[in-house]
């Protein structure tokens, strides 16, 4: 029986047998008995390294089990696993070499908190969003077909993740190509079945057996001639099945059903894994996890312990000294949150969209203020663009609160839905930019670039957290597609005004004026390009809009300094940046352009700090680049004056 853990380990537990596993084959040759001690110190040490470092914590012990599982009955790497998303690999990660690196992961250098590839041979396929697994586990199993060799196939993807479109298109091609392929749902949250009982995992374990699959392929090849008897013990089967698990809708679209089964029961799962390797064809295996199984907290509460800050230490108790109270800045999404609740309370027309990203995104007090006018359409980051230019059609006002990273997955609908007919839908993209600790696959590190050349739009980026208020309320009152791209975090601590303004479209605003150097800030590193300006006795724009962009503007600046210097946290490929070349030379004026932004190249995780750091756009970086800029133009550096 497993334990369960009240507490997050302070010190390094002790694993004996988890120490001993340096790789999948050392775990191969433990005893069927001990793999559940293994389990319970594979959860421990889990425990532990996250109290470390943070990070994704829920997924990973819920999936203690069926990792061990795997591997043990796989002969992995050989053997492809596909993790879908990714949250839930950290006992993956433990089990396959990287044990002593785990106190790493997601910081600078160290490991990431997703399959990566150049990680290790064990990660086969790089992810970080959802619902790939399947297509990318098929591809590999028709790789392998294709070359002749001989190795098995497995896709472990979520219930929640199943709900994304491409799963199902992997899933229809699956069975028509009809390859060797087992899919793992883990379904987490019963939201596709509650079948979980005596008669289900009797009925299961049944399914799986050797007798029960030779019987139905012996039964097969003997009614061939009987074409009437065949069918009607095929649809004696399905009716039976029905009577106890969802096995009708995978059984029509080609798999080959088993389950729901307990996915922390490990014989059950190593003995049903162990019979499906025999199994031709594709194979859907349904099991039913607990997320935050094995730690009461998490159990109780698994939303709230999806993710997990590091520990900090206690600091010595020492005498207190009064220190003035600490202004706590809300972070952005709280900021969009606010100013949703606010703008729903003045139009009825206001609908509230996210693909399942309520908590992230700040909608928690908009849904519960506003159920009827909130939409929460699952991981369908497609219908949800589309889903708001039907309702844009009809009169309503969408707002689609959605990660920048996500978006792109949507981008089809954004031009062909939304852009191409003019619609009124408002885009509030959040984490925009670096995002730290996740790394590349969630950095909103595009969206300028791409939304910035689809006619019709109107793409802002406010500096601070008020602007961020204005900006949207600008977005919303405008009449057409809007986008507005902030950062994940907290900002610079401006004065939100309760008020809303809408700010005139395409229109920046000076903040500093200097001379010689022009620095034109796009987005929320407006505070290290005043610091620097104030150095260089530069001058500094806040612009606000990439698109429309504030032609007046640039061209004034143009006329009165020396060098423009372009400052954005997006890709400098087709950025902010740019766009301003781009109207300079539409108009025929000369003038140097130092763009700064994010290079050519994937930011790797590390916090923000480091990641802006690494790409020189911190403060010291921005002054070095235009330092360097001047002294290549034979410019002078201006004092302070």
């Amino acid at each position: 029986m497993q334990k369960t853990f009240t507490d997050i380990p302070l010190n390094r537990p002790a694993t004996p047998l988890l120490d001993a596993v340096n790789a999948p084959e050392d775990l191969r040759k433990l005893d069927a008995e001990e793999l559940t001690q293994l389990t319970d110190e594979l959860r421990s040490f889990m425990l532990f390294c996250v109290g470390k470092t943070g990070g994704h914590f829920g997924a990973g012990l819920g999936v203690t089990e069926l990792t061990v599982a795997l591997h043990y009955v796989y002969n992995t790497p050989n053997d492809r696993l596909v993790w879908d998303v990714g949250h839930q690999t950290y006992p993956h990660k433990i089990l396959t070499g990287r044990r002593e690196q785990m106190l790493s992961m997601r910081q600078k250098d160290g490991l990431s908190g997703f399959p990566k590839r150049s990680e290790s041979k064990f990660d086969t396929f790089g992810v970080g969003h959802s619902s790939t697994s399947i297509s990318a586990a098929l591809g590999m199993a028709m790789a392998s077909d294709q070359l002749g060799e001989d190795r098995k196939t497995v896709a472990i993807i979520g219930d929640g993740a199943m709900t994304a479109g491409i799963a199902f298109e992997a899933i229809n091609h699956a069975s028509h190509v009809d390859k060797d392929l087992l899919v793992i749902l883990n379904d987490n949250q019963m939201s596709i079945s509650k079948n979980v009982g005596g008669l289900s995992t009797y009925f299961s374990k049944l399914w799986a057996s050797k007798f029960y699959n030779q019987l139905r392929e012996r039964g097969k090849k003997a009614l061939r001639s009987l074409p009437h008897a065949k069918e009607f013990v095929r649809r004696t089967e399905e009716y039976m099945k029905s009577m106890v698990s969802p096995a009708t809708i995978f059984e029509e679209l080609g798999f080959y059903y088993i389950g729901p089964i307990d996915g922390h029961d490990l014989p059950l799962l190593v003995q049903t894994l162990t019979n499906l390797k025999a199994i031709k064809g594709p194979v859907m295996l349904h099991v039913i996890t607990h997320k935050g199984k094995g730690f009461a907290p998490a159990e109780n509460d698994p939303v709230g312990y999806h993710a997990l800050n590091k520990i900090e230490p206690k600091p010595p108790v020492v005498e207190a000294i009064e220190q003035p109270p600490k202004i706590s800045k809300p972070k952005y999404q709280k900021v969009f949150g606010d100013w949703l609740c606010d703008m729903a309370e003045r139009d009825q027309k206001l609908i509230g969209i996210t693909p399942a990203m309520c908590e992230g995104s700040g909608m928690n007090e908009f849904a519960e203020r506003f159920p009827d006018r909130y939409e929460d359409v699952a991981i369908a980051e497609q219908h949800a663009v589309t889903l708001a230019a039907g309702m844009a059609c009809e009169g309503l006002k969408p707002v689609v609160a959605i990660y920048s990273t996500f978006l792109q997955r949507a981008y089809d609908q954004l031009i062909h839905d939304v852009a191409i007919q003019n619609l009124d839908v408002l885009f509030a993209l959040d984490r925009a930019g670096l995002v730290g600790e996740d790394g590349a696959t969630h950095s909103g590190a595009y969206d300028i670039s791409y939304l910035r050349c689809i006619p019709n739009m109107v793409v802002m980026a406010p500096s601070d957290e008020n602007e961020t208020r204005q900006l949207l309320y600008t977005g919303y009152m405008h009449t057409g597609p809007a986008a507005v791209r902030y950062p994940r975090g907290t900002g610079p601590g401006a004065v939100i005004e309760e008020s809303m303004t809408a700010l005139p479209i395409g229109k920046g605003v000076i903040k500093r004026e200097g001379s010689g150097v022009a620095i034109l800030n796009f987005g929320t590193l407006l505070e290290s390009a005043t610091t620097v300006a104030s150095h260089m006795n530069a001058t500094v724009a806040d612009m606000r809009f990439v698109k429309p962009i504030d032609e007046d503007l640039i061209q004034t600046l143009a006329t009165k300094h020396q060098l423009l210097v372009t400052i954005e946290e997006n890709a400098i490929s087709g950025g902010a940046g740019s766009a301003v070349i781009e109207f300079l030379a539409a108009q025929g004026i000369v003038i140097p352009v130092l763009q700064l932004g994010i290079p050519d190249k994937l930011v790797d995780h590390g916090s923000h700090s480091e990641q802006l750091t690494y790409i020189n756009l911190d403060t010291a970086g921005i002054q070095k680049a235009i330092e360097q800029r001047l002294d290549v133009l034979k410019l002078p550096a201006q004092a302070t004056l």
